[in-house]
């Protein structure tokens, strides 16, 4: 396994650039979404990261990982496949800021998975915190009822939180996966995966949609996304999960602001409340002590 120097404040601070950049792309996602699809936009993303990352990771390639952390690459890119698909398409369909509001229940799904499948107890924090939270997303639906969005907008919002339960899975993934390799492996082996998920499912659906006049803009969410999971690749290498995953908060701030400008997207005071009441509820359960997670063999 790796060893890195711990340097948590730095990660935070760059855990939160990468929150910043993550947050323009996923803009410039839904605009892609709505144009071509979530079909071709996946595909055709996923063949320009395979092309970034591998021109970032062959030249320097000391190694090739072992059979272990392969299997980790490999499973953390399945979940990461599912997560993009069912965000991407979700937001497509709610406003920018409600969207990632409602991802913020991802915390607190994964304690109760560690409760189920880990056998942890959850303490009475988790349990406030959780029916706080809770109430924050129905306070986020009812103001999507309020707004008269439609059926459309209530398949998105069920969508996008059928992607906080696999990023539920993805943070602790991220952190193991972290600690066994470079951002720069880890982004590699993510694109190539991603990408030929892709292409298996272009067996099925067809091939996807030509992009035309929208090449830049998927060079664009590439290069974003590229350059976002290098910049969290590092971060959660020098610290832990539990303390960088309070930087996700800010991704409000910037879907708040980026769906005004961008979409014309007015912010709902039950959205901003629905918001404040899932971070809260996150904050309080997260003041219980999140034990570090257990070291995997990555030598087989």
């Amino acid at each position: 396994m790796n060893r890195v120097d711990q340097r948590p404040f730095a990660a935070f601070l760059v855990a939160l650039g990468a929150v910043a950049v993550l947050s323009v792309m996923d803009a410039v996602m839904k605009q892609l979404v709505i144009a071509l699809g979530i079909v071709a936009v996946s595909a055709w993303r996923s063949i320009a990261n395979f092309g970034i990352s591998g021109a970032l990771y062959l030249p320097r390639r000391k190694r090739w990982p072992t059979r272990g952390v392969l299997k980790v690459h490999l499973g953390r890119a399945l979940v990461v496949t599912v997560m993009a698909a069912l965000f991407f398409w979700g937001i497509a369909r709610v406003p920018l800021a409600q969207g990632i509001a409602l991802t913020f229940i991802a915390p607190l799904i994964a304690l109760l998975l560690a409760s189920l499948f880990l056998d942890e107890a959850i303490g009475s924090r988790s349990i406030i915190g959780s029916t706080v939270a809770f109430a924050g997303v129905i306070v986020i639906v009812l103001g999507q009822a309020q707004a008269a969005l439609g059926s459309d907008a209530v398949r998105g919002t069920v969508a996008i939180i059928g992607s906080a339960l696999c990023y539920a899975v993805n943070i602790v993934l991220m952190r193991h996966q972290a600690r066994a390799a470079d951002p720069f492996e880890i982004n590699f082996f993510q694109s190539l995966t991603v990408m030929l998920i892709w292409a298996g499912m272009a067996l099925f659906f067809g091939a996807p949609e030509w992009p035309q006049h929208n090449w830049g803009w998927i060079g664009v969410a590439a290069l974003l996304s590229t350059l976002g999971t290098l910049l969290f690749g590092w971060a959660y290498a020098r610290g832990e999960a539990s303390y960088l995953s309070v930087t996700e908060y800010s991704a409000f701030l910037w879907g708040a602001a980026l769906g005004w400008m961008v979409f014309h997207e007015p912010l709902s005071l039950l959205t901003a409340m629905g918001a404040a009441m899932i971070v809260a509820g996150c904050l309080v359960a997260a003041r219980r002590k999140i034990a570090a997670p257990p070291e995997i063999d990555f030598v087989a």
